[in-house]
């Protein structure tokens, strides 16, 4: 009989992983993720059979694909038993087990995260691995404010205990497998600081039990209250789409369709972008801000595109995607369906020369830190205003003297905050989120310039400090 192996699917543009366990013959699959045409492929290919598809938590970060896959397989869809479902599934307690093939896995309640989250403990005598999905991650704790601020302190609490529990019972060489913890809004700001190493078994960056010992803040700082308070000062803003993922997850999310969507030309775009609808260009910030349909919003295709357009967006509001190539509405299309956004309205690629003609156009400035210290320093006036749309947490680390601090999920609804008599110098850390601020100032009647750079600039130029 084959030992233990495991498939890690990652999903970046969540900060997210998916895993698959099997011994060569049975499996289980443990958080997927809603396109499970990522996971349909490894289990064909491998000719395995699905016993159990089995969720940590009901999750609020994405619309799992757990529901679909246990229909596709015909696999037991496993969730804790006291979780609140409009569907029929197989609950567990701490304590159950489950038999896949040569492997057992022990099924162990683990709080904190969410109150009915569940970690696995799957071993075949010889390996163990936990998933411990939003509970122990690496080098911190999921975060713990997610069912509500009112419950945050006693499910730091829980995740506290949870920790101490998972390092208690398990060996040191048992290797640790969460969900969240690569990016992810679900983990707590802590998270940030972890540190795991690749797994040539798993090729990716993994942790044990016993660097975990070593490393993680919920195993060593000793004190409860502090622990607490460690982790509830570093909660900040997450985004606004959460709200909706439990809700629909308890429903049972159906099958996804990654279709093309419907093609639209300038006048189709046009009208929408006249209905208040969101009409999203996908091309990059320098290209945008060079040329761009007056009343579109700049989100460039990269991993962040599903979790600021989900964040910003009025929720059920249509959504056209245009772009240069299929391959990034494509892209932008399955990067939303895991959050449910299930169908844009329409989409247009070919570049802006095809999809804009006829449409009114507009460009902003791109520039850098240094010609901002420069105006800074010729001015008697304190120079250009400054536009700073990063985080909380992000803003303490390093400002700009003087600037107007507006994060990027505020900025819908405080644009008029925002001078319109002048040029607005707009920053975040690398440009990203400036660029799609740039955008939304445009539609606000605003002139931004573009800072398109890295914030370290702020300290080594001394932008930091009152001229």
């Amino acid at each position: 009989m084959a030992g233990l192996k495991v498939i890690t699917i990652e999903t970046p543009s969540l900060g997210d992983r998916s895993y698959i366990a099997h011994d060569g013959s049975k499996a289980v699959v443990i958080d997927p993720q809603r396109d499970i045409d990522r996971v349909l492929p490894h289990v064909e290919d491998l000719g395995l059979d699905v016993l159990y598809v089995v969720e940590t938590h009901v999750h609020n970060d994405y619309v799992t694909g757990g529901y679909e896959l246990a229909r596709r397989t015909g696999a037991t869809y496993v969730l804790n038993a006291d979780d609140e479902l409009f569907f029929d599934a197989h609950g567990v307690r701490d304590g159950d087990r489950l038999t896949v093939g040569g492997f057992d896995v022990r099924v162990m309640h683990t709080p904190g995260h969410t109150p009915t989250h569940l970690s696995y403990i799957v071993s075949d005598g010889t390996t163990t691995s936990a998933f411990t999905g939003g509970s122990l991650l690496y080098g911190s704790v999921g975060r713990t404010d997610l069912i509500s601020r009112a419950m945050a302190d006693e499910l730091t609490r829980h995740q506290f205990a949870t920790a101490r529990r998972l390092a208690a019972e398990l060996a040191d060489d048992v290797t640790v497998l969460p969900t969240h913890g690569f990016g992810s809004f679900c983990s707590s700001a802590a998270a940030d600081a972890q540190t795991a190493d690749v797994d040539p078994s798993y090729g990716v960056a993994t942790s044990t039990i016993g660097q975990q010992r070593l490393e993680n803040l919920a195993l060593t700082i000793v004190d409860e209250e502090t622990f607490v308070t460690t982790i509830l000062s570093g909660l900040d803003a997450y985004p606004r789409y959460y709200a909706h993922m439990a809700p629909r997850n308890r429903q049972g999310p159906d099958a996804i369709d990654l279709s093309p969507p419907m093609p639209a030309d300038a006048s189709e775009i046009a009208a929408r972008i006249h209905a208040g609808e969101w009409v999203v260009d996908l091309r990059s910030r320098t290209a945008y801000a060079k040329d761009h349909v007056v009343g579109t919003v700049n989100i460039e295709v990269t991993d962040s595109l599903v979790t600021y357009l989900a964040w910003l967006i009025p929720w059920g509001l249509p959504v056209t995607l245009v772009g240069d190539a299929a391959e990034d509405v494509a892209e932008a299309q399955r990067q939303l369906v895991r959050v449910g956004i299930d169908r844009p309205a329409a989409a247009a690629t070919g570049g802006i020369a095809r999809w804009g003609e006829g449409l009114g156009r507009s460009s902003f400035r791109v520039s850098d830190y240094a010609e901002l210290a420069a105006l800074r320093s010729a001015a008697s006036d304190g120079g250009p205003h400054v536009l700073d749309v990063r985080r909380e947490d992000e803003r303490r680390n390093r400002a700009i003297a003087g600037s107007q601090h507006v994060p990027l999920h505020e900025l819908t609804r405080r644009a008029l905050e925002v001078p319109a008599d002048r040029d607005v110098w707009v920053h975040c850390a690398g440009g990203y989120r400036a660029s799609i601020a740039a955008s939304l100032l445009v539609r606000a009647g605003r002139r931004p310039v573009l800072i398109d750079d890295d914030e370290q600039a702020i300290v080594t130029l001394g932008l930091d400090r009152v001229a």
